[in-house]
């Protein structure tokens, strides 16, 4: 089988799933993947190794000030013309299938084309009833023709009674003890805005990764980090806890490896506000909707959480993949939720939601 797989470069949350498939399609003679990143300058991405030679475009993202979307920003940095362009130029035709990502042209080309696509993305989720914010139109509009395929797949921590995959988790399993360092990962806010959130806790130690920072360097109690997978993934696995934005893709390895998080949805983002009122529906998580630090005081007395075990190896959906009998949904996530581990404290928040059986 031939793949494209096209992904939302918008962030890390995207590529951090695709980078787990990849790894595991790189293992396979039976499969070809070709790889296509929207929403950002090439150059930007980072550890993108395991992807190959793919391809990038500009495509569509969300423009951002001090923590909010700017309506206005985003607007003015849409190419449409240029968007049109380069759905016309991918060519899906040499393709037996896309797999998409929340990724505009390939999704579009695909469906232009009539090549059979399947939705792998955490938005997928969301065209089911489950806990998510209100939102407005536009929203719901984003949700369901930003990338249209076929088929939607979405990926959530629980199923919520529906036909949704649980996330798979890249980092091998590192017993570290914990530290007193918290990790904080905030790339849509200021730097000086991050800075005096957490000047005033100077018994603790914060290793702040920002995409504006270009040279690592520690000022007092804080350590500023450029951008870097493994760092990253060095400090998550012996921090203490989390403070970040309500990205999907971290929150999922923050409760995978037992990290008590805090979380400050980006102001006016549907899938933030809707993965910050599902933590806190769950009990997983802490939400602010400021950076406060009276929150971020309160947080850092409570105690570590109960880690969930999220599988790791995707072979179970690449077999499904394969056999193209794409409509047996609901056997694929069985599948996949029999390997999920929820401690009894998750379990008893899970009991009492209501559940709409698939």
């Amino acid at each position: 089988m031939k793949i494209l797989y096209g992904v939302q470069g918008t962030g890390n949350g995207h590529t951090t799933r695709a980078r787990v498939m990849a790894k595991a399609f790189n293992q396979r003679k039976d499969i070809q993947v070709d790889y296509l990143f929207s929403g950002r300058e090439k150059y930007k991405y980072f550890d993108m190794q395991v992807f190959g030679d793919f391809a990038s475009y500009r495509g569509l993202s969300f423009e951002t000030r001090a923590g909010k979307i700017s309506q206005y920003e985003t607007l003015k940095a849409a190419k449409i013309r240029e968007l049109y362009r380069d759905i016309k130029t991918v060519r899906v035709q040499d393709y037996d299938l896309v797999i998409n990502d929340f990724e505009p042209i390939s999704a579009w080309a695909a469906k232009l084309n009539r090549i059979p696509s399947i939705s792998i993305s955490h938005q997928a989720a969301f065209i089911h009833p489950i806990p998510k914010h209100t939102g407005t139109l536009f929203d719901r509009l984003i949700t369901r023709y930003f990338a249209p395929t076929d088929l939607q797949l979405g990926v959530h921590w629980y199923h919520f009674g529906h036909a949704i995959m649980p996330p798979f988790i890249e980092a091998d399993d590192v017993k570290s003890p914990p530290s007193r360092t918290y990790l904080v990962y905030l790339p849509f806010e200021e730097i000086a805005d991050v800075s005096a959130l957490l000047d005033p806790f100077s018994e603790h130690d914060f290793v702040c990764f920002h995409p504006k920072i270009e040279v690592d360097h520690q000022i007092g109690n804080i350590s500023w980090r450029r951008p870097s997978k493994m760092d990253f993934l060095h400090v998550l696995q012996s921090c203490s806890g989390v403070i970040a934005n309500a990205g999907f893709e971290l929150a999922s390895e923050c409760l995978h490896f037992g990290k008590k998080l805090l979380i400050k949805p980006l102001s006016g983002q549907f899938e933030q506000l809707s993965n910050a009122k599902t933590l806190m529906q769950l009990g997983l998580g802490q939400s602010m909707s400021t950076l406060d630090t009276d929150i971020v005081e309160e947080w850092l007395l409570k105690p570590a959480i109960e880690r969930i075990e999220y599988p790791q190896n995707p072979d179970i959906l690449i077999d499904w993949l394969l056999k193209r009998d794409w409509q047996a949904v609901n056997s694929l996530c069985d599948q996949l939720w029999s390997k999920v581990r929820f401690p009894q404290s998750v379990i008893t928040q899970l009991d009492k939601l209501p559940i709409i059986s698939r």
